[in-house]
């Protein structure tokens, strides 16, 4: 495929106004999978794309589906517009991508007569059905769109260009039941595009119902770890990992994420990090979209130095500054870590990634590094271990105090004479995981 370089905007044969509005963005070279999917898209086919957040694909979706619906719409004058029917339906998983890629269609549209809308839950709807009145793209999140349809505010039997954004993480919020009910919606003669971070067996099972004789596209960044960031990991046990946290925290200037595996989770280490002194909030899929806005503002603001967020919640969070993630539990999903850590870095400044790795974890990490195809350097932190507690030992995952040291991992709060000095032992010392 074409390099950025080399090609640019006007050669995939994007009309004039497009042009205008990307050159007014300073936009002139597509990136690799805009070169590769709107040559196909304005021909008319359908696209199956695995790309991650931060490849360009929803400008790859966004000028092709403008430059049709307007070339058709030279044809339909306003007045026949037949209202509530948008052209193009794109579906995307939360609030915030929903919101960002109606800003795209509003940045590169500025020239062309479309109107788009954007339709979400969490808000009052009323605005929204107003907009979604007259709208030739609608951008929804699953669940309200139905809403919106079932009291007959928007109808799908003139969707021309229909796109499932993130169709994995849909997935993985339980979208899939609303997703069906709206493909089956659809009008059949239509061009489809399905976007996908990773293409696992229940994905082509859904595409099958979305797309028809799809050219496949795929854009994997060369070291799927964005660059800029350093990682490490740091081997400690299960019931030492809150003190290691506590003592991360207290070395740390900036933002700070926490990953946790479970919504329960996330809360009890939200709230015990606010009572030890750590401001923190946490995020997740169980909370409405809107206490999760609530939540990334104080974070963006700074009232809040930690957010401790699932997966689920990853990908909706762009925030500049974060300076530190933390995988608190290393995740099963070997690309859930490169979301994660994806978090760090954004716009080119540097950011670190730490593991906080407990022994049953191993295995985990060993599948991270294997995607990534290079190890992940070891750190030592020392400092203050937690006391065992005595209730410890009744708990199945906690470490046994009386356990004899060798049976456990050499990590370096077992050596106490550092323990005193917490710095003494703290520059990390870079050693290959196997």
């Amino acid at each position: 495929s074409m390099t950025t370089s080399s090609v640019t905007f006007a050669q995939l044969g994007l009309t004039a106004p497009l042009l205008r509005a990307l050159s007014e963005k300073n936009y002139l070279h597509p990136s690799p999978i805009q070169a590769e999917a709107i040559p196909h898209l304005l021909a008319g086919r359908d696209v199956m794309g695995s790309a991650q957040t931060g490849t360009g694909k929803t400008a790859a979706f966004a000028l092709p589906i403008l430059q049709l619906l307007s070339a058709a719409s030279t044809t339909t004058p306003h007045a026949l517009r037949v209202p509530r029917s948008p052209r193009a339906l794109i579906l995307t998983p939360t609030r915030e991508l929903a919101v960002q890629i109606g800003d795209s269609f509003s940045a590169y549209g500025r020239h062309l007569r479309l109107r788009h809308a954007v339709i979400f839950g969490g808000v009052g709807q009323n605005p929204q059905v107003r907009a979604a009145h007259d709208a030739d793209i609608v951008v929804a999140t699953p669940g309200r769109l139905l809403d919106l349809a079932s009291q007959g505010h928007v109808r799908f039997d003139r969707v021309q260009i229909f796109v499932l954004d993130e169709a994995d993480r849909m997935l993985d919020m339980g979208f899939a039941p609303d997703i069906k009910r709206i493909i089956g919606r659809l009008p059949v003669e239509r061009q489809s595009l399905l976007f996908s971070a990773t293409m696992p067996g229940s994905i082509l099972d859904l595409a099958s119902r979305v797309v028809r004789n799809p050219v496949r596209v795929a854009v994997t960044p060369d070291a799927p770890a964005a660059d800029g960031i350093t990682q490490s990991v740091v081997n400690v046990d299960h019931g030492q990992k809150y003190p290691l946290l506590r003592h991360v925290l207290g070395e740390q200037k900036g933002l700070v994420l926490v990953f946790m595996r479970t919504k329960h989770s996330a809360n009890k280490l939200a709230k015990n990090l606010s009572r030890d002194g750590f401001p923190a909030e946490a995020i997740h899929g169980n909370k409405s979209q809107a206490a999760r806005q609530r939540a990334l503002e104080t974070f963006r603001a700074g009232d809040v130095q930690v957010l401790v967020a699932t997966d689920v919640a990853a990908r909706g969070i762009d925030v500049k500054g974060i300076s530190l993630v933390i995988n608190y539990d290393i995740p099963h999903e070997p690309e859930a870590y490169v979301h994660r850590i994806g978090r760090t870095a954004r716009a080119g400044t540097q950011g670190e990634a730490l593991a906080f790795c407990e022994p049953s974890e191993r295995s985990n990490l060993r599948n991270i590094q294997r995607l990534l195809r290079k190890s992940i350097p070891v750190k030592n932190i020392a400092f203050t271990p937690a006391p065992p507690s005595p209730a410890s030992t009744s708990h199945p995952r906690a470490s046994h105090p009386a356990a004899p040291a060798h049976h456990r991992p050499a990590t370096a709060h077992q050596h106490s004479s550092s323990s005193h000095h917490p710095r003494a032992s703290s520059h990390s010392h870079s050693a290959p995981s196997h």
